[in-house]
């Protein structure tokens, strides 16, 4: 597919612009160099034959030498040619009477000084001179077809030579690009055999090479820091879901402390289980296994999880769903990302209902709480941004990361969010996990 934006078809483009730029050149000099040339012959030819006439006729008005030769003495010479002629050969259109009826030529004519007297000679375009005494204008006038023919050849096999060659020689400058491409899609080594060369692609090589390198580093500090950080937080978790638990035991007759013990354990539990998703995320989506997962069952518990949140709100919530909806997903990725959105549900409704819809091609969250003021949808999945109450112009509790997190996982399990107004008040939040969506 040919495109403009290619640096080959640049090249080759402006390679034929400068043959044809090149060509134009010649052209115009050889047209340019054959109009002096025939204007200095027939200039030559007209200054003879006022010799030949005033040889043969003397001193007269005016001269005819057919075919097309008129020789004017100036005093008697047209108004019109007297007021523009001068010593070089010009050229004006005119009309002329033949049999064949009126027919629009060219006249050329010149003034010239003799000893006192001025004439003005004129030449007819379309007669033949007489050329008994000046062949050379003949000889002329067969060279210009050849040449003429000549030169356009000489124009075409240009342009065609011109394609060939940068064809060819375009290939041969963007190959080092290619293998530069090569070299960073495949491994380390190659590219750093590229770094050696002298030229424009080395320094280009090396720029990569050490933006490889800075990229490198980066990602093995994060591997690090993930790793300390889930091995360092595990030990304390692990530590304090079994002291809960032997606490809530040791509770059992005393329900309100022993609630509280319970909340200990659910949540060092789900702490544990967002380090396990965070851990996850930083990983390649390839190297994840996604096994067969329950949606249905993810949405119930993450509800049930979050329910604490609308204790003191008169809003109810429900799942919608005709079966149990299976994907092939990391059950970590999706709680974490289904969890937020039912838990920004949740706290940004403060009247009427939540609705968990699930079907074959999407999960849905949709609500009628604050809904999301148009000036902030482009910021939607920015980080730490948070919505303001538009009653109270208070922000809502939360640390603005939870849709930013849910897009993160969106895009590395390759599924798609997306949200809409609703009609009557709230936001809808759809996540599309069936890439057949139409």
């Amino acid at each position: 597919m040919f495109t403009i934006e290619s640096i080959a078809n640049k090249f080759r483009i402006s390679y034929l612009l400068f043959a044809l730029l090149l060509c134009t050149t010649f052209v115009s000099i050889f047209m340019y160099a054959e109009m002096r040339i025939e204007q200095d012959l027939v200039k030559g030819r007209l200054l003879q034959q006022l010799q030949l006439s005033q040889e043969k006729e003397g001193e007269q008005a005016a001269y005819t030498a057919n075919p097309g030769i008129k020789i004017y003495r100036y005093d008697s010479a047209p108004e019109n040619l007297k007021a523009i002629a001068n010593g070089t050969v010009q050229e004006m259109q005119v009309t002329v009477n033949n049999q064949t009826g009126n027919t629009e030529t060219n006249l050329h004519f010149f003034a010239h000084q003799q000893n006192e007297q001025k004439y003005i000679l004129t030449y007819l375009e379309g007669s033949e001179m007489v050329m008994e005494n000046y062949p050379v204008l003949a000889i002329f006038e067969e060279l210009e077809d050849i040449f003429a023919d000549a030169l356009k050849i000489a124009v075409v096999l240009s342009l065609l030579i011109a394609a060939l060659f940068s064809y060819l020689s375009s290939k041969q400058i963007i190959k080092p690009l290619l293998d530069l491409k090569q070299a960073v899609e495949t491994d380390h080594q190659n590219l750093t055999d590229l770094t050696h060369l002298p030229s424009e692609v080395g320094v280009l090589a090396r720029a990569i090479d050490e933006k490889n390198h800075k990229l490198e580093q980066y990602l093995k500090r994060e591997q690090l820091f993930t790793g300390d950080v889930s091995h360092e937080l595990r030990t304390p978790l692990t530590i304090i879901m079994g002291a809960s638990e032997v606490l809530a035991s040791q509770l059992e007759d005393h329900s309100r402390l022993s609630e509280f013990a319970n909340r200990i354990s659910t949540t060092a539990k789900e702490t544990s289980e967002i380090i396990s998703a965070l851990l996850l995320l930083s990983r390649a989506p390839e190297q994840l296994d996604t096994p067969p997962t329950s949606i249905n069952t993810i949405a119930l518990d993450e509800v049930t999880r979050l329910t604490y949140l609308l204790r003191h709100k008169p809003v109810s919530c429900k799942i919608v769903a005709e079966q149990d909806y299976i994907a092939n997903v990391r059950p970590e990725l999706l709680k974490m990302a289904l969890g937020n959105l039912i838990k920004n549900a949740f706290q940004y409704t403060d009247d009427g209902e939540v609705i968990v819809t699930i079907d074959a091609e999407k999960i849905t969250v949709t609500d009628t709480g604050l809904g999301i003021p148009e000036i902030m949808m482009p910021l939607l999945y920015e980080r730490f941004e948070r919505l303001n109450d538009i009653n109270t112009s208070d922000q809502v509790e939360g640390s603005g990361l939870g849709l930013s997190i849910v897009q993160r996982i969106m895009t590395h399990m390759d599924w798609e969010l997306m949200h809409q107004d609703n009609a009557t008040g709230g936001s809808t939040f759809s996540i599309y996990y069936n890439k057949c969506r139409i």
